[in-house]
């Protein structure tokens, strides 16, 4: 008997990754889109599912979208690191999270998979990779986005006490194919283009939309309640992953790294560069400070509970550029 299933940020990069899989299943997919939203990425799909128009800030319409739902897929969320859109963080990923928990319970839906992010784990400061049990730490460094996935994450295990059946996954930085809105691919494309003169000194864990995609559906499928499992895949330093995407895209090596006091020095004259277009806007100072630190993780929990394949950081990277590439994305 086929299941009526609800995806929240269905138009995001790992959205759409998720709705391309769960629509060869054969349930009934729904998903909630704002009448603005760019459909781009789920343009292949558009035939095989329904919209459902609303928005994660509205409680009225999340509670008319979850009404009926056997299943749901918290996806949507708004990932920044900067400072210009904090005004927004808290009203889509921790109120937005609170009106599909409510309106789940209120609804009787069986499940609820959010997807959460790293950064609700902590910060690696050791270089030592963290699993689940980890203490919240990310707070240290001021970023709101963090604080904000981190209350959503409370939100959820709130809920979970009164009842409802949740589990969450964490997903490292996620590149690959489908990644519209340059969100990991930002750094493929400014390397391409010359555009990264030097690399941050910390590390990363870097991981395949694919592996993330079938991790989240499994999580659904088997993962135990109140649970979160991180997807990740290769830690590596910054200076690993530029000299691999450089080696993927033919570009030439970064030589130079960046530490977070020159960046905080030679701020005027980044935002002088960045506004002419002649460097990244990844040159910001959350960027650089949350990059100067090691956000190093241990997947062996979804790997050993889920069944989370892994495989190479370069064969992800590779993917992503000749998607790129062959949409001609690379140009401008």
């Amino acid at each position: 008997m086929s299941k009526k299933i609800l995806v929240t940020g269905a138009t995001g990069f790992i959205g759409s990754r998720l709705v391309e899989k769960l629509v060869s299943k054969g349930d009934d997919i729904f998903l909630l889109v704002r009448k603005t939203s760019d459909l781009t990425a789920i343009s292949g799909v558009l035939d095989k599912v329904r919209l459902v128009y609303g928005d994660i800030t509205d409680k009225a319409s999340v509670d008319a979208a979850v009404r009926g739902m056997d299943l749901v897929y918290h996806t949507a969320g708004i990932t920044y690191m900067g400072d210009r859109k904090n005004e927004q963080l808290y009203p889509i990923n921790v109120d937005g999270t609170r009106y599909i928990l409510q309106a789940a319970a209120a609804s009787g839906v069986r499940r609820v998979l959010h997807v959460s992010s790293i950064s609700a784990v902590g910060v690696a400061f050791q270089g030592k990779p963290l699993d689940e049990t980890a203490v919240w730490n990310f707070d240290l460094l001021g970023l709101e986005y963090a604080r904000s996935k981190h209350l959503a994450e409370i939100a959820v295990a709130d809920a979970v006490k009164n009842g409802l059946d949740c589990v969450i996954v964490n997903p490292a930085y996620v590149f690959g194919a489908g990644d519209v809105n340059f969100n990991a691919g930002r750094m493929i494309k400014d390397i391409y283009k010359r555009r990264l003169p030097c690399y941050p000194t910390g590390g990363i864990c870097v991981v395949d939309v694919e592996i993330v995609s079938e991790t989240i559906i499994a999580a659904m499928e088997k993962g135990r309640t109140g649970e979160r499992y991180i997807i990740g895949g290769d830690n590596i330093t910054y200076k690993q992953l530029a000299d691999t995407i450089s080696k993927v895209t033919g570009a030439p090596r970064i030589l130079f790294p960046f530490p977070f006091w020159l960046g905080k020095l030679l701020k005027p004259v980044i935002d002088i560069l960045k506004e002419k277009g002649l460097v990244s806007k990844l040159f910001n100072l959350s960027m650089f400070r949350v990059a100067s630190e090691y956000l190093y993780y241990d997947s062996s929990k979804a790997v050993n509970e889920l069944g989370m394949r892994r495989e190479p950081c370069e064969n992800c990277l590779r993917k992503a550029f000749e998607w790129y590439r062959d949409r001609n994305m690379l140009d401008n």
